[in-house]
């Protein structure tokens, strides 16, 4: 039997209780700056994607010898082309509007004094008749005297262009904070990368710091997913647009390929188009924008944008799905990213699992 001596001292109750309230503190201050950062946790954390999706090229880009300006001035050329990769589509889109803000006033003001044709075609489609009918009493009628149009009150409009004007401030100034973030990210990059393995490493071992790298993958699967087939389906949509004689249909394919990028949101443009064409008289055009939108949505959210990602994620083509779609539902527009990150960690986990000896 070893003597009393040998054994390792005990831990007293006082040293338990000390443990206990340092991580009591902890916890405390942690949860603290988090409420205090709650507004920037969003631009945070959407710099911290994008410096992952980009981080191989940040590492080709950077050398050694460079120094420390070099990698500031990477730092900021990089930024800089994001900033314009995400605003100049909007600034794009918004220049034609302006452009065309006076033929676009006419029509406003021709609809409401003679309201909108009904095309032939709709007397044609299942329900054509319902369909016909609510047409004809709410948008083939002068828009001021419509049903429609007038339960829309004032004072709703003015709250709902309020909120707009707030919104649209507020995310102006969150992606403001965004790109300081990421320019202060990738500047760092190198020294936060090995400093944030070594703290994996040291509270979760190498497991811990192998999935921090998994889930980085997964982030990164998930980012050229989402952005190339977006550009495909914009590229592919607007080309119908041309055949069709959209006005204006590259920036209109620019707009679908931003909204595309967002899983199932570019029918909502291509539908609208093709809505526009029904009333200028355009039905086979209007049915060629419905079907090819139709057809290139269903395999690049189907096939795809599931392959792109289920490679670098090694996710099955369900779980893909699921993830984006549930994290888009749980997390809104961050979800696309952290579902297809935290579905990654589950089948690690549970590959690891099984691969046990029971």
């Amino acid at each position: 039997m070893p003597s009393d001596a040998s054994l390792p001292p005990r831990p007293s109750d006082n040293d338990k209780a000390r443990r206990l309230a340092w991580l009591v503190l902890n916890a405390a201050l942690i949860a603290l700056a988090l409420w205090v950062l709650r507004e920037f946790i969003a631009p945070m954390v959407w710099a911290g994607v994008i410096t992952i999706a980009l981080w191989p090229l940040l590492l080709r880009l950077n050398r050694p010898q460079y120094g420390r300006h070099g990698t500031t001035v990477i730092a900021f050329v990089v930024t800089l082309v994001v900033g314009l990769f995400i605003t100049l589509p909007f600034l794009i889109i918004f220049g034609q509007a302006m452009h065309e803000a006076h033929d676009m006033m006419a029509w406003i003001k021709n609809t409401e004094a003679n309201g909108i044709a009904l095309p032939e075609l709709v007397t044609r489609l299942p329900f054509g008749a319902q369909i016909a009918g609510w047409w004809q009493a709410n948008l083939a009628r002068p828009l001021v005297q419509s049903p429609a149009v007038q339960g829309l009150h004032g004072t709703t409009v003015v709250t709902m262009s309020r909120q707009f004007g707030v919104l649209a401030v507020r995310s102006v100034i969150h992606f403001g904070f965004m790109l300081l973030t990421l320019f202060v990210l990738l500047q760092t990059g190198p020294r936060l990368a090995d400093q944030s393995l070594q703290a994996v490493g040291r509270f979760f071992g190498l497991p811990g710091a192998q999935l921090a790298a998994t889930m980085a993958a997964a982030v990164r699967g998930t980012v050229t997913g989402l952005v190339v087939v977006g550009l495909g389906e914009g590229f592919i949509i607007g080309l119908a647009y041309a055949f069709a004689n959209v006005p204006h249909a590259g920036a209109i394919g620019l707009l679908t390929a931003v909204a595309a990028m967002l899983p199932f949101c570019a029918p909502l443009v291509f539908g609208a188009t093709a809505l526009w064409l029904f009333t200028q008289g355009e039905t086979a055009g209007a049915v060629g924008v419905l079907v090819t939108g139709a057809i290139v949505v269903f395999v690049a959210e189907h096939f795809v944008r599931p392959l792109l990602i289920g490679s670098a994620t090694r996710l099955p083509f369900l779980l893909v799905l699921f993830s984006i779609l549930g994290g888009a539902q749980t997390f809104g527009l961050l979800g696309l990213f952290v579902g297809p990150a935290l579905m990654t960690v589950l089948v690690v986990l549970w590959r690891d699992a099984t691969q046990q000896p029971l």
